[in-house]
């Protein structure tokens, strides 16, 4: 059917939205599932509706005019808007229904909290797939794209543009491989800093919360001897060594219940990590996405660390 809106063909807003994303027709043609030839047709109608050439070759890509850089947020929200306000349907049965749910979250939050609570989703709600991603450059930018469904971050990285809610907080604990004779069961600052240490970096090359706070608190540097990029790798990269590692508390015992790892007071006075819950401000009255939150929030409060609290 060739559905008009202003003399736009409202079924090339898809074609619009991806092109202007991938800024390559091969690609754009991939994600529409369309062959190449009718999105090349797609983009030709879109420029003869637009009187604008939308993507120009420079070089070897493609780049967007300054009209398409002006369409492209506004695209992109009017498809995030229609489809929290209009497709996903208000009633939301857990055992009928289908769908993917996309998740940004790290890999201490997907260990801690998260694993627990997919399970328990699973149970009551087969139909639903989880799509858990690690969080990029930006990840925000990817709820207000519509790109993800929820973003499971430290409260600092939260978007003030979208609801959120506070999920979950924890402390942390050093960790060091059992058989490490240098410390005992406690450990002084001045051992801390002396002492060598595995430490996480992230793809955006954007360090971790506590490595962060370490390093602004009093200039104080740690002398890092591997970095890694994830908190799972932490324990296999000491282990067999005597370097240390600082860890989220709720994972530290998880993998000390399966590694030879002993987990010591962290002399230094690390503020806790708090976490939120973050959706787009279109998806507010989604119920689908409501009751996994909720699931979420039942999973951190089963744990003694710091879950918040959010059923008064």
């Amino acid at each position: 059917m060739d559905m008009r809106f202003k003399g736009l063909d409202l079924n090339l807003l898809v074609a619009l939205d991806v092109l202007l994303r991938e800024k390559n027709v091969s690609r754009a043609a991939e994600k529409l599932f369309l062959s190449q030839s009718a999105t090349s047709g797609a983009l030709a109608r879109l420029r003869e509706y637009f009187n604008d050439d939308l993507l120009v070759q420079v070089g070897r890509q493609m780049v967007l005019t300054p009209r398409a850089t002006a369409l492209s947020g506004k695209v992109r929200s009017a498809l995030v808007q229609i489809d929290g306000t209009i497709i996903q349907s208000p009633e939301f049965d857990p055992s009928t229904a289908v769908r993917i749910l996309r998740i940004i979250s790290s890999d201490f939050i997907t260990i801690s909290v998260l694993r627990e609570a997919v399970r328990e989703i699973g149970k009551s709600a087969p139909g639903l797939t989880i799509d858990i991603q690690q969080p990029a450059n930006k990840p925000h930018e990817k709820i207000e794209r519509g790109e993800v469904d929820l973003l499971l971050m430290p409260e600092l990285y939260i978007s003030p543009d979208h609801p959120s809610e506070q999920f979950f907080t924890d402390d942390y604990v050093v960790i060091a491989w059992s058989g490490n004779t240098q410390f005992g069961d406690t450990i002084t600052e001045d051992q801390f800093f002396a002492a060598r240490h595995a430490t996480v970096m992230f793809e955006s090359h954007t360090p971790s919360y506590e490595a962060w706070f370490i390093q602004n608190k009093d200039g104080r540097e740690r002398d890092i001897a591997i970095v890694v990029g994830s908190f799972s790798a932490l324990p296999f990269m000491i282990e067999g060594t005597d370097y240390l590692a600082l860890m989220h508390r709720s994972m530290a015992d998880i993998f000390a219940r399966q590694m030879p790892l002993r987990l010591l007071r962290c002399p230094i006075d690390i503020p806790p990590l708090v976490e939120s819950i973050q959706w787009h401000t279109y998806s507010d009255g989604d119920e689908c996405l409501a009751w996994v939150r909720e699931k979420i929030h039942e999973q951190a409060r089963g744990l003694a660390i710091g879950a918040v609290d959010t059923t008064h």
